[in-house]
């Protein structure tokens, strides 16, 4: 039986959280890989796992390296999610190549390490210099694996990460990068270079994406060897090519591979050239959705750039339907837009090709230099439609002002950052349908709303007297309002014309308080009050059963006195977020019944609460009683609730993967989980009451438990025995 040993001196919250990361990891974490893509990757991971696993300090850091579209960062992670639990800390650091690009990569690339390795998100630094102290005086003491992706020769591990030598001697370090030089900074590196693929494994990839096999059928054998001999064993090309061909004619087929045979094989950058083809097959409105995301939305969350799409006329739905079925693109499982960098690096090489000498005469502008240029320069802008500036490094070209945009007449997105925007808007920007302005200390007030359908304020200087908020009453097509961390509001804008909104985001204005209107808003599909001090909805009636699209409720850490009636009647509310109020009177009445749909739901009192014993009336959140019409509910989190004895219909969660009580002191009961086949995680710990759980012996799929040190359970011992699954108890030693 494979588990954690538990000793009196070991540190409870440590190991719970060692098993949460390893449970994030097999339940679907940011890094799990799709397993049939991975031909022909096992034998470069052993070798890699061999070079790490070496006892000398020669073995502290290995660096992949390899020329682009081989496969370095797929290898690095199958290795990173082979061995991170062996760490007590770790951390993957992606695509570390762009994000020095911008101003403040360093830092961002510090800020990732520093939350990843202590756990917590509020450990963050404002530069360099605090972060190299930071990462030296609390991540170097434990033993961590840490995997750089994608270097290059811009790359100083010591003004950023700091001196290699003050890490543990158990730590491990892995690399990736195209440039082999890049890894002369590490003296004692230990080199792997991952070379391109054999045929018979091109040969397999391929058939899996033009075939859904691992074979080509006998009479495609003969045209399948000739795309993969013209992809040169690069996986990328691969998979690329092979997905393009899926399900199409034969005459395409022999069009494809004429047009691929036809790409000299001198060609400076032949893996572009490849993927190309699949570009060239898109129509206009994917074209323009693959470059917007090249060139500016990789990494990405997709909602405020789909709704900017949907604006546009771009049909984002089956756009990225369509790029996600060629191999273009993927979504993680947190919605966000990941694109290979060969593929990235296509899409802004086409961007250069409208115009090689001056970039005001392209469709999109990344590179904050090409955007200053134009604005000093007066340049005519005509055919600019997506435009990013970031100003913060730039102390003296912070202020921009109208002039510089007046003739962007076909600008649709803009997004400034840490920059100061005065002057005239009144009549410029008339095509804009996104404004992205995080950090914006001054932002104008008379902006042309016409055809605006995402405002984002992020961060801003804006206030409650804004002259603006007149002016959003008028922007008709109006769907997403995001405004979170906006310290300097104090009450909720009012937004109720904006009868098209959908998405409102006032997470973290701590200082916004009172009411908030919400009656006029009968598309709204999400809502987050996240850390604000607002006590009350106002909706007619005091029932949000109207909001029929709305998906996902987010009241975390919120001071409303109650929820409102109806909630049962919302049929496609996903996500309900009750973490952590401030004021939890309405926990006291009946909680109104929640919806079948609901996937997630977060119910915990909040930690700071002096004495939860307080809280006493939980037991009225009657609807706890029977939660069996939940079908589609993944995570039920009950921390702390300590006065609840029982929790019916628990059995009848058939899609349940995590169930936390912790500390429910008051809980007796449990019914039988036999039925929740998908359970991985059971945290009981604290439940001092429960003295039996049934069904433990049908869980397969159990692998994480915590019941501590005082509970004997049932049939626990037979379980892990049968299943051989990673179980933490306290009470190990009393078996």
């Amino acid at each position: 039986m494979k588990g954690w040993h538990v000793t009196e001196s070991d540190s409870q919250g440590a190991i719970i959280q060692q098993i949460l990361s390893e449970v994030e990891l097999h339940l679907g974490g940011i890094y799990t890989l799709v397993t049939d893509e991975l031909v022909g990757i096992d034998s470069h991971v052993e070798e890699v796992m061999t070079l790490l696993n070496s006892s000398s300090s020669i073995g502290k850091v290995v660096g992949i390296h390899g020329m682009g579209g081989l496969g370095k960062t797929t290898l690095s992670k199958v290795v990173y999610n082979k061995i991170c639990t062996q760490f007590e800390r770790f951390c993957f650091l992606e695509d570390v190549r762009e994000t020095l690009t911008n101003s403040e990569g360093a830092l961002s690339l510090q800020n990732k390490l520093i939350s990843s390795i202590l756990k917590k998100d509020n450990h963050q630094v404002s530069n360099v210099s605090e972060g190299i102290n930071m990462i030296k005086e609390r991540v170097c003491k434990h033993k961590v694996l840490i995997v750089i992706d994608d270097i290059d020769g811009r790359f100083e591990f010591d003004k950023i990460i700091g001196n290699l030598g003050d890490f543990s001697f158990d730590s491990r370090f892995m690399f990736t990068t195209r440039y082999k030089r890049a890894l002369d900074f590490f003296p004692n590196c230990k080199l792997y270079e991952i070379g391109e693929m054999s045929h018979p494994l091109s040969l397999q990839l391929f058939s899996k994406h033009a075939f859904g096999m691992d074979s080509p059928p006998m009479e495609d054998v003969a045209i399948s060897e000739e795309f993969v001999k013209v992809a040169a064993g690069l996986p990328l090309a691969l998979k690329v090519i092979g997905s393009l061909l899926f399900r199409r004619e034969r005459k395409f087929w022999e069009e494809k591979l004429i047009e691929l045979q036809g790409i000299p094989s001198t060609t400076e950058n032949k893996v572009q050239e490849r993927l190309k083809i699949s570009y060239n097959e898109l129509s206009h409105n994917e074209k323009q959705i693959f470059l917007d995301i090249a060139c500016f939305f990789v990494g990405t969350h997709k909602d405020l750039i789909y709704y900017m799409w949907s604006g546009c006329d771009f049909y984002p739905e089956s756009g990225i339907t369509t790029l996600i079925h060629i191999s273009l693109m993927k979504l993680d499982e947190g919605n966000h837009f990941w694109m290979h960098d060969h593929i990235k690096d296509l899409g802004r090489a086409i961007v250069r090709e409208e115009d090689i000498q001056h970039p005001y005469n392209r469709s999109r502008i990344w590179s904050t230099d090409d955007a200053l240029d134009m604005f000093r320069n007066a340049k005519v802008k005509i055919f600019v439609e997506v435009l990013r500036v970031d100003v913060k490094s730039r102390e003296h070209e912070k202020e921009l002002k109208s002039v510089d945009f007046k003739d962007l007449l076909g600008l649709r997105y803009l997004e400034v950052r840490y920059g100061s925007i005065m002057g005239d808007f009144s009549q410029v920007l008339p095509n804009l349908c996104s404004l992205r302005l995080p950090h914006c200390e001054s932002i104008p007030s008379d902006i042309y709303m016409k055809k605006l359908v995402v405002l984002d304020l992020k961060e801003c200087n804006v206030k409650d007297n804004w002259r603006g908020w007149n002016r959003i009453k008028a922007a008709a097509k109006l769907k997403a309002v995001n405004l979170p961390q906006c310290s300097r509001l104090r009450k909720a804008p009012d937004l109720s014309t904006c009868t098209s909104l959908e998405f409102i985001n006032f997470g973290s204005c701590r200082h916004m308080e009172g009411e908030l209107h919400i009656g006029t808003f009968k598309n709204l599909k999400r809502l987050s009050l996240r850390w604000t001090n607002i006590t009350e909805l106002i909706i007619r009636g005091n029932d949000i059963g109207k909001f029929r699209r709305l998906e996902e409720l987010d009241l975390t850490s919120t001071c409303l006195r109650e929820l409102p009636t109806g909630m049962e009647n919302l049929p496609s509310l996903k996500t309900l977020l009750l973490e952590s109020g401030k004021s939890w009177e309405f926990l006291m009445e009946e909680i109104p019944r929640l919806p079948r749909s609901i996937k997630r739901l977060t119910i915990s009192p909040p930690s700071r609460v002096p004495n939860l014993l307080e809280l006493t009336e939980l037991e009225s959140l009657s609807y706890l009683r029977d939660l069996s019409g939940l079908k589609n509910l993944e995570l039920l989190n009950l921390s702390k609730c300590t006065a609840l004895t029982e929790v019916q219909g628990v059995e009848g969660l058939e899609s349940l993967t995590i169930l936390q009580m912790g500390n429910c002191r008051s809980i007796k009961a449990l019914g039988n989980l036999s039925g929740l086949k998908k359970l991985a995680l059971l945290d009981i710990e604290g439940c001092t009451k429960l003295t039996k759980v049934n069904g433990l012996e049908e869980l397969d799929g159990l692998r994480y438990m915590d019941m501590g040190k005082r509970m004997r359970v049932k049939y626990l011992a037979k379980s892990a025995a049968r299943y051989g699954k990673g179980l933490l108890s306290g009470s190990l030693s009393n078996w």
